[in-house]
């Protein structure tokens, strides 16, 4: 184990985990690409390419070729990169969520015999989501490195920003190989113990919003070889601490085949599934790979396969988290606008609910708050502790059958 007592000293550890990545992508070569006319930095590579920017580290246009050899625009978000900080409603679009991210229960936590209370931001200052009020994904990253395939963001999160204690630095890295998007997220808690969780909170449509059929996502096909449980939840979608198993032909059964996400909406148990008065999912899977023995992530699954039979686009993910967020954007109304690469003239431009289907590579959620799942190692780091690293590789094909 690396140990370091000085903040200094992790810091500087931090560039070089983030000089080693990027030079192990780039070769070292340097390059003066920046931003685009609308603040957007492109990288690419053979049958992928994608636009970011570093207001919450975000992706915010994803092109993969569709079964007709169509590009499509996969992933929501805006136009111009200046929308992301004046939006009302922030619907956290492409954007790394942290330093903690999902829920947080009654917005504490106990480290080492010590509570922490940070800012509320959610059910009427009941919880924590994505970090509080002034989470990462509301707040402008550092670009540190950018050439054709690969861009890296940096952030330093202060001692007491939104409650937490200690500082955090943070590196996250993008990366294109061909139909490959891959990220790490390297984080260092450089002067205390405190909690780290990182996401990806992207918004999918792998029909960019142009399927005549259906304005919906409710037609992609998921999978999950490995969730056979899920973290229960209240109304409120606060982990109660149980876990639940995923029965199979219930509405919450990925693992033991392809099903599509609105296959169940009729299903009596559907209501309610992901809240309160709500009808679909927001649910956390967890991701059951160690019976099998030791394993590499990078070739061991996909955790996740979704796959639209309407554009034959599929992506595969692989991640070395071990729990996997699914919401299927009921909260969506039709306020938020679709971006000018996707979408049809002959309907409404905007986000239908179930429009799109996010999906969040991650640990279990609000573990924090749950020492008795033993995930202390994986939630809480210190100075003397290796850094928080999460990596994921979403490997997109084009199934040729599809209509």
């Amino acid at each position: 184990m690396l140990s370091f007592k000085l903040p200094f000293a992790a810091a500087l550890l931090a560039t070089a985990v983030v000089a080693q990545s990027y030079n192990a992508h780039t070769n070292g070569t340097n390059s003066t690409l920046g931003p685009d006319t609308d603040g957007k930095y492109e990288i690419s590579a053979e049958g992928i390419r994608g636009l970011f920017i570093p207001y919450g580290a975000s992706i915010t246009n994803l092109f993969i070729n569709d079964t007709n050899g169509i590009e499509r625009d996969i992933v929501l978000g805006f136009d111009n990169a200046s929308h992301y900080s004046v939006d009302p409603f922030h619907p956290h679009l492409g954007g790394v969520p942290g330093r903690y991210a999902n829920r947080i229960k009654n917005s504490t936590f106990v480290i080492d015999g010590v509570e922490y209370h940070v800012e509320p931001n959610e059910n009427n200052n009941n919880d924590t989501l994505h970090g509080g009020p002034d989470g990462w994904d509301w707040r402008n990253f550092t670009v540190v490195a950018h050439t054709k395939d690969s861009i890296t963001f940096s952030i330093v999160d202060p001692d007491g920003k939104e409650g937490f204690p200690g500082e955090v630095v943070s590196y996250i890295t993008y990366t294109m190989t061909p139909n490959t998007w891959h990220f790490k997220m390297v984080a260092l808690a450089t002067t205390k113990k405190t909690p780290i969780m990182l996401s990806s909170h992207v918004y999918w449509n792998l029909d960019g919003f142009q399927n005549d059929e259906t304005p919906t996502a409710l037609n992609h096909t998921l999978y999950m070889p490995y969730s056979g449980q899920r973290i229960a939840t209240d109304g409120i979608l606060i982990p109660n601490g149980t876990i639940l198993p995923n029965l199979q032909y219930s509405v919450n059964d990925f693992w033991s085949g392809p099903k599509q996400i609105g296959a169940n909406f009729s299903a009596p148990e559907i209501e309610g599934n992901c809240g309160t008065n709500c009808t679909g999912y927001d649910t956390c899977y967890l991701v059951n790979r160690a019976q099998k023995g030791p394993y590499d992530w990078r070739t061991s699954g996909p955790v996740a396969v979704l796959a639209s039979p309407w554009s034959g686009i599929q992506v595969d993910i692989f991640t070395d988290q071990d729990a996997f967020q699914v919401y299927s954007c009921g909260g969506q109304n039709g306020t938020l606008p679709i971006k000018s690469t996707q979408g049809l003239d002959s309907r409404p431009r905007v986000v239908e609910q179930y429009g799109c289907v996010v999906m969040e590579v991650e640990d279990w959620i609000d573990a924090i708050n749950h020492p008795e799942w033993q995930r202390e190692n994986r939630h809480i780091f210190g100075p003397e502790d290796e850094p928080y690293v999460l990596e994921a590789a979403y490997v997109f094909s084009v199934n040729k059958t599809s209509s």
